[in-house]
């Protein structure tokens, strides 16, 4: 059997993907999470052979997950499941060691596949996703500026991101402005919007 670990933060959505996986023969689903930091717990205790991991979940997302999961639990594939088919989300996800990234409206059938090509050692991208991603180019913002935009994201000014950062406020600042300029925006608001919508944050 493979033994599938399910983090979903929508109850209603993980309690059907827990039921269309339930009717494969060869998979079981030994664990379930709501958050990122559940999911990293139960797949310690439950070591699955696949962990199918949603991005957007509240206290540490898909993505920090995964990297967690693949540094802590060995032999476990991780598989990306999104509903936001973004191109910088589908780089992040390979980078952290996610072996396969899809989209929710794919059919049930090609998740079950999935689930058993990953195992065999695949990689599966959504096809759609990949070409996407491969036009987009790689995402231009350093770690630091991705650290500030973030901040920034919450409507923090330059003193308050300086403070959550360590920073000085001209160095805020010169991140601010640099990051502005990779994302060709006219101001940092609009640089976060562009930067969450490519899914660079």
């Amino acid at each position: 059997m493979i033994r599938v670990l399910l983090a979903e933060d929508q109850a209603m959505v993980r309690g059907a993907l827990a039921s269309l996986l339930g009717l494969e023969p060869d998979i079981e689903v030994v664990g379930e999470a709501a958050t990122g930091t559940e999911a990293v717990r139960a797949a310690r205790a439950a070591l699955p052979d696949v962990a199918l991991l949603d991005i957007e979940m509240p206290e540490m997302d898909g993505i920090a997950a995964a990297a967690e999961i693949t540094g802590s639990v060995p032999g476990c594939q991780v598989l990306i499941l999104t509903t936001f088919g973004k191109p910088g989300y589908l780089r992040r996800a390979m980078e952290a060691g996610a072996a396969a990234f899809l989209v929710k409206d794919s059919p049930a059938r090609e998740l079950a596949a999935a689930i058993r090509r990953v195992l065999a050692g695949e990689r599966v991208i959504d096809p759609a996703l990949a070409a996407a991603a491969l036009s987009a180019g790689p995402n231009p913002l350093s770690a630091r500026e991705r650290d500030v935009l973030g901040v920034a994201a919450d409507g923090a000014t330059v003193g308050d991101i300086a403070r959550r950062l360590h920073l000085s406020e001209g160095t805020v600042r010169n991140y601010l402005s640099s990051a502005i300029q990779k994302t060709h925006a006219r101001n940092r608001i609009e640089a976060v919007r562009r930067a969450q919508g490519q899914g660079w944050l």
